[in-house]
């Protein structure tokens, strides 16, 4: 007997805010992102956990308090409909069930939750700077990115 047979059951029975969850690796660092339909303008709050070995770990929240050994190595950044954790340093003991749970003050709906199995091996890197373009400061994040002596030669042009 599973017992996380009914959750899906239940968030059917809801108009689902979180579209889609996906995994990628951006170097060492293990991106989730976490999609949803806006459907209030009401301030939104957010958990990213992990369950491994049937345990639960908070990553970053605004819910419930968070894990020291995770929160040290981990930011969150919310974009239009799109909120996104990175977690430095992914290894294989970092792999399990990652958990994107989404709540809009005030919102009848209640929480939204979604689900991933993140496996080191079976993750995608990330594609290019689709997500950066979006954000004003993307050209700062690309000089930020270049290897520091590029950087520097460039600051001296």
């Amino acid at each position: 007997s599973n017992p996380l047979l009914p959750l899906p059951v239940l968030q059917a029975a809801h108009c689902q805010m979180i579209k889609d969850l996906s995994a990628c690796l951006l170097g060492q660092n293990l991106r989730v992102d976490c999609r949803y339909e806006n459907k209030t303008d009401n301030p939104l709050t957010y958990e990213f956990s992990i369950t491994k070995d049937n345990r639960k770990h908070v990553i970053q929240s605004t819910i419930n308090v968070s894990e020291n050994i995770y929160r040290s190595r981990s930011n969150v950044t919310m974009y239009k409909n799109l909120v996104c954790l990175h977690l430095q340093s992914f290894t294989t003991s970092d792999e399990g069930v990652y958990m994107c749970e989404l709540r809009a003050t005030n919102d009848y709906t209640g929480n939204q939750i979604k689900n991933i199995t993140v496996i080191k091996d079976k993750l995608e890197k990330c594609a290019g700077f689709s997500l950066l373009i979006q954000n004003t400061s993307w050209l700062l994040l690309l000089l930020l990115s270049l290897p520091l002596l590029q950087a520097v030669d460039f600051v001296s042009l």
